[in-house]
């Protein structure tokens, strides 16, 4: 099985993702976006540098290119020995934040994700649904948010970010689940364990 969680800046991904891995067994091989490897790593700290000015065609495209090296160098491999991948962002985050927050287009960036995915597309997305302005309010609390491009982008930006991802979710309700990420981190994991069919539901 193969899980990617989307959701604003803030929303908990990080956290729920380490939990869901954790549940599904050590076997589970677990990722993050943009990063995962040697080289995705490397575009993360360029792309993540506020001090770095990148034109968002730029910035889309290398987003694309750590995605493709982590699709072909770890999740598909993981796939195909049978073990299931939990990753921190996926495909749908470049379509909220590349396709629609800066204007790209939102089918231009399906296509592009489409070849550097290559056909390895999640069986599952959970969307963790929270307030982009209690997002950020979380993110502050860490005393580090705001310290990278996007997380400093503004309100104006998150807004934007979070109706594309409710669009896709409306869109492709067989693969995208919309998972509550409001409560303590116990609550949402208990949503996110449901949602998959793994615990009760409540």
């Amino acid at each position: 099985m193969f899980v990617s969680f989307e959701g604003v800046d803030g929303a908990g991904k990080s956290t729920q993702a380490e939990l869901l891995a954790g549940a599904l067994g050590t076997e589970t091989v677990l990722v993050r976006e943009p990063g995962g490897t040697p080289a995705g790593e490397r575009l993360r700290e360029l792309l993540k540098d506020p001090g770095v000015a990148l034109d968002p065609r730029a910035e889309l495209l290398l987003f694309l290119a750590a995605r493709a090296q982590l699709v072909e160098a770890v999740i598909r491999p993981a796939l195909e020995a049978g073990r299931d991948v939990v990753c921190d962002r996926f495909m749908d985050s470049t379509v909220a934040y590349q396709g629609v927050a800066r204007g790209l287009g939102a089918e231009t960036v399906r296509e592009l994700n489409a070849v550097a995915v290559a056909g390895c597309v999640p069986d599952r997305t959970l969307l963790l649904a929270l307030d982009a302005g209690r997002a950020a309010g979380r993110g502050e609390a860490r005393g580090d948010f705001g310290a990278d491009r996007f997380e400093g982008a503004g309100e104006d930006f998150r807004g934007k970010v979070a109706a594309a991802f409710a669009e896709i979710a409306t869109a492709e309700p067989e693969r995208v689940t919309v998972v509550d990420g409001s409560g303590t981190e116990a609550e949402v994991h208990g949503r996110v364990l449901a949602a998959l069919g793994l615990g009760p539901a409540g």
